[in-house]
Formats: C-alpha cells, sequence, structure tokens
C-alpha cells in the first residue's frame, strides 16, 4: 500500500512538472515534495556521498544502516529548508530581485584559484571525477549563494548581549576554559647503541648515572642536554620541551616528571632501551581562564548563537505555511 502511495502522488505531481522535467524525476526518483518542487534521491545522495563512503569504511550491519538512515533524514531535512529558502527567493525574484552571474563566476574563479592553485583543467577534471559539470557545478553554488544572502538578510545583527548573559555561560560553561596543570620541561635522553658517552662510562646506564650526578653537583642543564643528550629534535636547545600537559608524555615519564618540584633534576628512568634525565624549571597548577580573558569570546559565541535561533525563527515559518511531503 505504500508504495501504491507513493506512485500515486509521484504520478499526480508529474502532471504538474514540464515533459522534460517528468522524465528526469522518473528515472531518479523522489525523496521529497516541497511545495511544487521536488527534492530527487540524487539530490540526498550528492550532498552526502562522501561522508556516506565514510560510514561504510567504520560500521557494518544493522548499526550501518541505522547511521546512514540517520544522516540521509539530516540530509534531506537540510534540503527541504533549502528548497523553501529557494522558493522565497524566486518571490523575490518576480519583485526584481537577482544574484548576478558575476557573482557566481567569481566564486568558481576563487576556488578554483584557492584550490587548484589557478589550475582550471584539474578543477575540472575534479568535477568529472566527482559527477560533475562545470554546470551543475556553477547552479550548486549559485544556490549557496542564494541561501547564504537570504540567511543572513533574516538577521538582525544589532544583538544585545549583557553581562549577566556573559557570566552565567561562563558560570556553566567553566569546564571549556580549563587549563591544566604544566611543567616548563627540559630533558636529556640516551639510547642503547649510539654514542656520546662520558669518558671512562662503560655503558649508556652509567653514562647517565653520571651525567645526572653532575647535573644534581650543579652542571648546567642545557649545557648538559647540548653536549649528551640523543634527542635530535631537543639537543640543539638543551633539552627543552617548554610547557607541556601531562598526556604530552610516555605515563611513566609523566608520573615522574609531574612528581618533580621546579629546579628539581629527576632519576634516570629506563624506558626500553632509552635513559631519560628531567628538569623541571617551572610549574604551572590547574586554573580556569577568568573572565577578562574569555568576554569577547563568549559574547561572540553568543551572538551566534542568537543569530541561529533567529535564522532557524524563519525557517520553521516558511515550514508552517509549506507542504512537504517526505517519500524516501
Amino acid at each position: 500500500m505504500r508504495h501504491l502511495f507513493i506512485i500515486t502522488a509521484f504520478s499526480l505531481l508529474l502532471a504538474c512538472l514540464p515533459a522534460a522535467a517528468q522524465q528526469v524525476e522518473v528515472i531518479d526518483g523522489v525523496a521529497a515534495i516541497v511545495n511544487k518542487d521536488v527534492i530527487t534521491i540524487s539530490q540526498v545522495r550528492e550532498l552526502i556521498g562522501s561522508r556516506e563512503r565514510s560510514l561504510r569504511e567504520v560500521y557494518s550491519g544493522a548499526e550501518l544502516t541505522d547511521k546512514i538512515k540517520e544522516m540521509r533524514l539530516a540530509a534531506l531535512k537540510d534540503l527541504v529548508d533549502r528548497q523553501l529558502i529557494i522558493q522565497e527567493f524566486r518571490k523575490m525574484q518576480e519583485k526584481g530581485a537577482n544574484i548576478p552571474d558575476y557573482v557566481v563566476d567569481d566564486r568558481v574563479q576563487a576556488i578554483i584559484r584557492e584550490e587548484f592553485g589557478g589550475d582550471r583543467a584539474a578543477f575540472v577534471r575534479t568535477l568529472q571525477a566527482q559527477g560533475y559539470t562545470v554546470t551543475r557545478f556553477k547552479e550548486i553554488e549559485k544556490e549557496k549563494i542564494v541561501i547564504q544572502a537570504m540567511r543572513q538578510a533574516k538577521v538582525n545583527e544589532n544583538f544585545a548581549i549583557s553581562p549577566t548573559q556573559v557570566q552565567a555561560f561562563y558560570n556553566k560553561n567553566k569546564a571549556a576554559y580549563m587549563l591544566p596543570e604544566q611543567i616548563k620541561l627540559r630533558m636529556i635522553i640516551l639510547r642503547e647503541g649510539t654514542g656520546a658517552d662520558v669518558p671512562g662510562a662503560e655503558n649508556k646506564s652509567q653514562t647517565a648515572d653520571e651525567i645526572r650526578q653532575k647535573l644534581v653537583g650543579g652542571s648546567d642543564f642545557p649545557s648538559m642536554a647540548e653536549m649528551y643528550s640523543e634527542d635530535e629534535g631537543t639537543r640543539d636547545t638543551g633539552g627543552d620541551w617548554g610547557w607541556i600537559e601531562r598526556n604530552t608524555l610516555n605515563e611513566q615519564l609523566s608520573s615522574v616528571a609531574f612528581a618533580l618540584r621546579p629546579g628539581q633534576v629527576s632519576p634516570v628512568v629506563k624506558l626500553g632501551d632509552s635513559y631519560y634525565i628531567m628538569l623541571v624549571e617551572a610549574k604551572k597548577n590547574a586554573s580556569i581562564k577568568p573572565m577578562s580573558e574569555v568576554r569577547d569570546e563568549i559574547e561572540k559565541n553568543l551572538i551566534q548563537q542568537e543569530r541561529m535561533k533567529t535564522q532557524q525563527r524563519w525557517i520553521d515559518t516558511l515550514r508552517a505555511k509549506a507542504y512537504i511531503k517526505i517519500l524516501s
């Protein structure tokens, strides 16, 4: 019965469409009807094609089916919203509104310049590989421009965000502004089977012990690192790792390093075939960024939220006045 209803509804719709459009839709399939416009199954696939392929690489079975269904429904909702906006633009076109062709051409040229280094042939080859023609791509870009312009036109930019709103957002989202515990670290690394031994040392373990003894005795850590460390990434900077968090290091190294006091040299830590000697130069306890540092960020966030709410209310109004039928 469901299939019969869909076929019947589709047949009625075809009567209102030009002959050329009828042929395309019969071959393609109808995903939804928005007033007198059709959203095709291929449009849904076009929107989510790459994301759906990514899902198939990660999920399988019933979980994959559910994920794809969820994605397709979200894409269909987005396409319905887009179609409603385009229909509103058509009404404005009747009163003289228009998007000049040069605006679309400029957008396409910017894409070729920024994403293809100005190589139009590479741009065209990429479109062909993805199943697009240049004409279709321009149509898609024009729709994006229309939708963006219409959304912006419906948003009042004069949003006033009060200090109370900012404070409430800050209090509710303090976890987002947490600064984890940090240490300013230097490290000397020795590896078995390589050079840079202290004269007279029998092995790397003994070399590491002797280096540590010199450090505890007052030798300059950066100078010792430049002389003996076998870590090419930090040796030339005196073993400097800068400010790091706990998850920067291996768990065993991290537990030793974060237990050190500023100015304290660690014991020699052996991991696999490597030996580590660490110096903590300074520490920062975990803290929360003060309001003064994040106020502007919060205000921008809240303004963006208000902008999205305003746009969504407008879309909801269009939906309430429209005939929308989901068929797939």
